[in-house]
């Protein structure tokens, strides 16, 4: 199978006359067709950027994770960012849109799409909830989740409605107001109120389910969801692998399971170790904390392997449109050694054979002539491109099929 036929549904091609200001068509011109952004959302958790782009760093820090973010732009072309209730309104009433804002704004600018993670969640949520009453505690949960998406409307049409509802109403680590109103709503209760909420306040946002649980317990969730006709645009599967690689046969498996729903599939959390696995018997992955944990070159030879192979094989899954990588860099989430890069900022063989895979084998550059009327025929990863001819440049977009589109050529 060569790669037009394993990633056919990720392809497209369009017809383009090409013309100047007055119309006149170019005709037998050779001009270069050059990929800017994929269509398929490369993701990756993007938090420190609010330091980044509030000044919180100086001198050579600033520099520091400017060149980070150099590297992650290089790669990624869409973005996490948190909206952990707890850390988002540590005070009632006292959101941090601002600096919030200046970070969105600064990764659209980037040509970045950006998702809010998560609007609602039993985890890192504003602990003042348990001074009021259930009913008071679902009233400002939805107004909570009316004001951020309308607040963030047209830089962030993309949220984590509500995260992790299968343990939610069983969660028993610390008393917090989700699992309190998850309890007296029931699980398709809070699901339903939680995404009416979203979608009035933007009705053309895409509202995911996110969950790590992929036994036949999220299927149920999702069935019964689905049944009651919540609007879910996507599923969301974290796949957190600190104990190991999933491998082929368990990412196909769940492909098959969560396939048959019909809705598009984001991975959005995923994580694939380079150091030392954490051990099998570890429950709950936040139970696994560490002085250090540190990467190792074996460890990052596995990764790249591992890496290239989930990448490969969710880019030929049909139903998947995302995938995100939980962090760039080592040692943030429990301390793990799964980011692209090492804690100095150079690339791990993950990043490089990654960035091969999207910007290389799966890029489209081309060069073709036009023409006497000045027509084209283009084929390639769908996407955004770029059309140029001498100094004289255009814009356009690879998605649907058998398209014919006039461009301008100025």
């Amino acid at each position: 199978m060569n790669l037009n036929q394993k990633y056919q549904h990720r392809m497209s091609s369009k017809r383009i006359k090409l013309v100047r200001a007055d119309q006149t068509p170019l005709s037998n011109k050779e001009v270069l067709i050059s990929q800017k952004k994929h269509k398929f959302l490369f993701g990756c958790g993007a938090f420190d950027s609010i330091p980044l782009m509030n000044g919180e760093f100086q001198g050579e820090d600033q520099k520091f994770m400017e060149e980070r973010f150099e590297k992650w732009l290089a790669l990624f072309n869409a973005a996490t960012m948190p909206f952990y209730w707890g850390g988002f309104e540590p005070e009632r009433g006292k959101p941090k849109t601002k600096p919030m804002m200046k970070a969105v704004e600064w990764l659209k600018e980037n040509g970045v799409e950006v998702k809010g993670h998560p609007l609602c969640w039993h985890t890192n949520t504003a602990p003042w909830l348990l001074d009021l009453s259930n009913e008071e505690i679902l009233k400002v949960q939805l107004e909570r989740i009316h004001r951020d998406v309308t607040d963030f409307k047209g830089k962030i049409d993309m949220w984590d409605v509500i995260n992790e509802v299968v343990i939610m109403p069983i969660f028993d680590k610390y008393d917090n107001g989700i699992t309190r109103i998850c309890k007296d709503k029931g699980r398709i209760g809070l699901i339903r109120e939680v995404f009416a909420a979203a979608k009035e306040a933007n009705p053309n946002a895409i509202l995911l389910l996110n969950d790590f649980n992929t036994s036949i317990s999220y299927e149920i969730l999702i069935d019964g969801c689905l049944e009651a006709g919540i609007p879910i645009d996507v599923i969301g599967i974290q796949s957190h692998q600190h104990q190991g690689y999933w491998g082929l046969e368990k990412t196909h498996e769940v492909l098959e399971r969560y396939s048959h729903f019909g809705l598009p599939i984001h991975f959005t959390e995923n994580t694939l170790i380079s150091g030392s696995l954490m051990p099998p018997e570890i429950e709950d992955l936040n139970d696994f904390q560490v002085e250090e944990w540190p990467t190792t070159p074996e460890g990052e030879e596995r990764q790249a392997r591992e890496v290239v192979q989930m990448y490969q094989t969710l880019f030929e899954h049909p139903s998947v449109e995302a995938i995100t990588t939980w962090n760039i860099v080592d040692g943030k989430w429990l301390k793990a050694p799964a980011g692209f890069l090492r804690k100095d900022n150079s690339s791990k063989p993950a990043y490089d054979e990654l960035l091969k895979l999207i910007k290389q084998e799966w890029w489209t550059t081309k060069n073709l002539v036009t023409d006497a009327e000045g027509y084209i025929n283009v084929s390639g990863f769908k996407g955004d491109y770029e059309v140029i001819t001498g100094d004289c440049k255009g814009q356009f977009t690879l998605d649907r099929k058998d398209e014919t589109e006039t461009i301008i050529i100025l």
